[in-house]
């Protein structure tokens, strides 16, 4: 019995010794992102740059309302891309209007007009539809620049709408809701305010109808545009995301930088990286 007493203790002591290993490393295809996802408390855990990056863009999406499937590869784009924060620092250098979010919800600063403007004039490489047609300057040298390329494709870019003040935006959403009534018109037309017109860096092309993604110069901007810094704003499919059914017809030049941002993280989605974009330069200044 004496014999048995002191092996029992013996192998007590024994198990005592020996400590569990528990790994406290996330997942390798979740890394960083279950302080978000599960709540667990993020103060005293040391996380590396790449880590605290994610974690902050995961927070910036979800504010921006960016659901969940596109978020989520837009967190493994940024997790895997080392250039990814020198690319979202470029995307809102220069003038803050190319990355201002205006939409459905947001509006201009009361009486916004840009001091730049300068009109489209015939005898350029893109066609005027009417007279009196003003962009910012250098949107215009962008779209100059764009369009000699589209000539050398053998493409003519015809800009039919451009820079409209608040005040000939009131008559034309006016107008609109005239003809088909209020809830109609607003998939069609900005109210006074709450247009990328009025920040003169917009662009309607061509017939400004369904028929224009049909065209060569719409089949040549939707390939080639991004590269010269426009952004499609109204993709197809995607009006409950902008407000506005598909405009095939409608750009905004936002930048190279940007352009370049938007392609690589949001698949072109021009709405869901400017909604972004506020969000992150809005936690910023918190």
């Amino acid at each position: 019995m004496v014999k048995m007493t002191a092996l029992f203790f013996c192998l007590l002591s024994l198990f005592s010794c020996i400590k569990p290993t528990i790994s406290q490393k996330p997942d390798a295809g979740n890394a960083g992102n279950e302080h978000v996802q599960t709540g667990v408390e993020t103060q005293g855990l040391k996380v590396n740059e790449t880590d605290e990056i994610v974690i902050n863009v995961e927070r910036a999406l979800q504010r921006a309302g960016i659901p969940d499937d596109s978020a989520r590869i837009i967190v493994e784009k940024a997790r895997s891309s080392a250039q990814f924060l020198d690319e979202l620092n470029m995307a809102l250098e220069g003038d803050p209007y190319l990355h201002f979010l205006v939409d459905k919800q947001r509006p201009l600063p009361h009486g916004y007009e840009p001091d730049d403007l300068v009109p489209l004039t015939e005898g350029k490489a893109y066609r005027i539809g009417r007279t009196g047609l003003r962009l910012r300057s250098f949107a215009e040298a962008s779209l100059e620049a764009m369009a000699k390329t589209a000539q050398a494709d053998g493409v003519t870019l015809l800009v039919s709408s451009s820079y409209r003040s608040y005040d000939y935006q009131v008559t034309v959403y006016n107008r609109i809701v005239q003809e088909m009534g209020r809830e109609a018109a607003d998939r069609e037309s900005a109210r006074p305010g709450y247009s990328q017109h009025q920040t003169g860096l917009a662009v309607d092309f061509g017939s400004i109808d369904d028929t224009f993604a049909e065209t060569k110069a719409g089949a040549w901007l939707l390939e080639n545009a991004s590269r010269f810094g426009w952004s499609l704003s109204f993709p197809n499919g995607y009006e409950a995301v902008t407000g506005y059914r598909w405009e095939s017809w409608h750009y905004r030049y936002v930048g190279v930088a940007l352009t370049r941002f938007i392609d690589a993280y949001f698949n072109g989605i021009q709405q869901y990286a400017l909604q972004f974009l506020h969000e992150w330069e809005r936690s910023e200044r918190l």
